[in-house]
């Protein structure tokens, strides 16, 4: 899934959860230095959120074509609660969804060697990856 193929789904599983309290587009909100993100708003708290992608090892850029490819999806586990961190929020949002494109989430806070970025990294059965930094 392409950054802005996941913007979309992304935009579309916010909306549908009862705890989130509004979804935009990074664009939307007025962000012109980032092409693919969203802004989500749960309880009073605005998070914003940057998209970039990496195609599967050994795929062009050029005649890459976005078609879906499925698999098992990412076990759901707990929904999303408005006590959340973003991190955390966004990362059970997304295995909530239980999309069958989705092979994993991974928060980068929680990785052995985290970084001081939170974030997540999502893993299509495709081999594409979408990074979605927090800013």
């Amino acid at each position: 899934m392409r950054p802005q193929r996941f913007s979309d789904f992304v935009v579309d599983i916010v909306k549908n959860s009862p705890t989130a309290d509004g979804v935009r587009t990074l664009a939307e909100s007025g962000d012109t230095k980032h092409p693919f993100g969203v802004v989500i708003t749960v309880g009073t708290a605005e998070s914003r959120w940057q998209f970039t992608g990496q195609l599967p090892e050994g795929a062009k850029h050029e005649g890459f074509l976005d078609e879906p490819v499925t698999g098992t999806p990412v076990p759901a586990g707990e929904p999303p609660r408005k006590t959340d961190s973003p991190e955390a929020w966004l990362a059970a949002a997304l295995a909530q969804a239980a999309s069958p494109e989705i092979a994993s989430v991974e928060r980068w806070s929680t990785q052995p060697e985290a970084v001081s970025q939170t974030g997540l990294t999502v893993t299509f059965h495709n081999g594409a990856r979408v990074f979605a930094r927090t800013f």
